[in-house]
């Protein structure tokens, strides 16, 4: 690591914002057009950059970076977009299945729409939930991790995401309560067939 790096890398262990925020006013859109060049989403690329600075700043104490700032930055960028790449790619087969199960049984055409709408509604309610709690959320509901898992992937105590999920799962309730009656025609449709 140069000098300078390590002088930088230093003092944002040591909890200087300074150094933080021209690190982070250096590297911000250099870092999200990197990330656009994976996910072809501008608001997606500027989220996957925004999170990797927020566990940078929150995991300052433990990393240890053996190459430059720079490197590290964009490899966690580039590890973070291959991952959502990944769970694009899962959400899109498990929707297209399910497309495929209700063309099976000629579902009718309100029901799609009902589905359709429903996935809406809870894709902008999971986009209104703060940054961790809405990490933490994904993490569980669509990677499916276990909250030990996901404690170890973030560098947080299991407590913090049993509360950081309730938290969410709350959210989501007041957020999609109007909806809820939705829920139950789909439940009742998926049990029937």
């Amino acid at each position: 690591m140069l000098e300078t790096d390590r002088q930088v890398f230093l003092a944002i262990q040591s909890g200087q914002n300074s150094a933080f925020e021209m690190l982070f006013k250096t590297y911000y859109q250099p870092l999200c057009r990197y990330a656009n060049s994976y996910l072809k989403d501008p608001d997606g690329a500027e989220e996957i950059v925004q999170a990797v600075f927020i566990g940078f700043w929150e995991k300052r104490k433990s990393i240890s970076i053996d190459t430059s700032l720079k490197s590290y930055l964009y490899r966690a960028i580039r590890n973070s977009c291959l991952n959502e790449l990944k769970h694009e790619k899962v959400k899109q087969k498990y929707f297209a299945n399910e497309l495929l199960k209700g063309e099976e049984q000629i579902q009718p055409a309100d029901h799609l729409a009902i589905h359709v709408e429903l996935e809406d509604k809870i894709r902008a309610a999971i986009q209104t939930l703060p940054e961790q709690c809405r990490l933490i959320f994904t993490m569980s509901r669509f990677e499916e991790l276990k909250y030990q898992q996901i404690a170890d992937q973030l560098n947080l105590s299991v407590k913090t995401v049993e509360n950081q999920m309730g938290k969410a799962l709350k959210i989501m309730r007041v957020q999609l309560k109007e909806y809820l009656p939705l829920v139950a025609i789909l439940m009742n449709k998926l049990l029937e067939s």
